[in-house]
């Protein structure tokens, strides 16, 4: 509660930062690995599956990814909740494990071992039933010894900032950007940060499975501009870190060509076999997805009730409309309902008229009036001037 009222300085979080890594597990490479590990933390979004295409596409540039993830908890599922809507994926990795997987593939992305930082986990226990989960030292001290435990060389952070987003204001998001950065070049990783838009949801896809499908149609070369710009951006820093390439130009087009070229698809194919996909299903996966991922019962088109051009689609009321299906969780032994979600059929910029459908619904129960009249709510229709998701670079 001292550190809430009072804050912490950079000094005093940086403290932490190291004092948190230190208490448990850290993980340790092979020699030859140093200067090729790297990894990427998002602050949280809608429809944010940017991990599933970045991890397997910096793989097969040569760097190595050791990706701890989370799961859900709130309006969306987490990197891991996604990934099981894979049949057989399997998060739950030992050491050992993920060193083999990283030594044949190149990444894994699994979830947090038992010993991995436990003061943080006992820290933000304490933080939620204290209500001083909202402070950015506490904050950058969590993110970043948990990827400093990594035992990494170069991270990037994707600070997102919107209605969708922790971080409702550029100031805030500098401000924790700013901190996690200091706070991991202090630690000797070279850590960049980018703040991103998140006011409105990340390609057409909310809800696992159907988030899961749009990576894999990035991974095939396709899926919408506005991923593969996080993609290619995060990934360029990276690149540009690890000294892979020297310009983010270059790093930009390094990204692109392994989604183009299928070596991201190859590496994508060859993680998921290793994290207990059987080899069929995951070829499957990689060629038409809708064979393999679980499939809601019903569909129903929303349909737009004004002409005109797209210039918001809200964030949250996308995410609330979707956890309420069973898409996210309220509380953290909710089981997922993985196929559920959303399909926008617009992004903002498009023309739309009255009675053309933006959005499908993906759902297993009836939609009642009131829930189609929310999720309504989420368009707003009129002009716009929205043009990319990256607004500032912090290195």
């Amino acid at each position: 509660m001292a550190m809430y009222l009072k804050d912490l300085t950079v000094l005093e979080s940086n403290y932490l930062t190291q004092a948190m890594r230190a208490s448990g597990e850290i993980l340790s490479w092979p020699d030859e690995w140093n200067g090729l590990l790297v990894d990427k933390h998002s602050t949280g979004g809608v429809g944010d599956k940017i991990s599933l295409v970045l991890a397997p596409a910096l793989a097969a540039c040569g760097l190595k990814v050791p990706m701890i993830s989370g799961r859900g908890l709130a309006h969306t599922g987490g990197t891991l909740d996604k990934l099981e809507a894979i049949p057989g994926f399997r998060v739950s990795m030992e050491t050992k494990e993920m060193l083999n997987i990283l030594r044949d593939v190149g990444c894994c992305i699994v979830g947090q071992t038992a010993n991995l930082c436990p003061a943080d986990k006992i820290l933000y226990k304490s933080r939620d039933i204290t209500a001083t989960v909202d402070n950015l030292g506490l904050i950058a001290a969590s993110i970043v010894s948990k990827k400093a435990a990594e035992n990494i060389n170069a991270l990037v952070l994707d600070v997102k900032t919107g209605k969708g987003a922790f971080c409702e204001d550029m100031k805030k998001a500098t401000d924790l950007a700013e901190l996690m950065v200091k706070a991991g070049n202090d630690m000797g990783i070279k850590t960049s940060a980018l703040i991103t838009d998140m006011n409105s949801p990340i390609g057409y896809m909310v809800g696992n499975a159907l988030e899961v499908a749009e990576a894999v149609d990035c991974l095939r070369g396709g899926g919408p501009s506005d991923v593969t710009e996080l993609v290619e951006n995060l990934g360029a820093k990276l690149l540009v870190s690890m000294g892979r390439e020297a310009t983010d130009d270059a790093g930009r087009a390094r990204i692109r060509q392994t989604l183009q070229d299928g070596t991201a698809l190859d590496k994508f194919r060859l993680m998921t076999i290793r994290q207990g996909v059987d080899e069929a299903v995951s070829k499957s996966l990689c060629d038409d997805h809708s064979k393999v991922l679980p499939k809601a019962k019903m569909q129903t088109e929303i349909k737009s009730m004004k002409t005109g051009t797209v210039c918001s689609i809200d964030p949250m009321v996308c995410a609330e409309f979707a956890q309420s299906m069973g898409a996210g969780r309220y509380k953290s032994d909710d089981v997922l309902k993985l196929e559920v979600g959303l399909q926008l059929l617009v992004k903002v910029n498009t023309q739309i008229k009255e009675g053309e459908a933006w959005v499908i619904v993906h759902h297993n129960d009836e939609l009642l009036e009131e829930r189609i009249s929310f999720l309504n709510s989420a368009i707003h229709v009129g002009t716009s001037t929205f043009n990319t998701r990256i607004l500032k670079v912090i290195e």
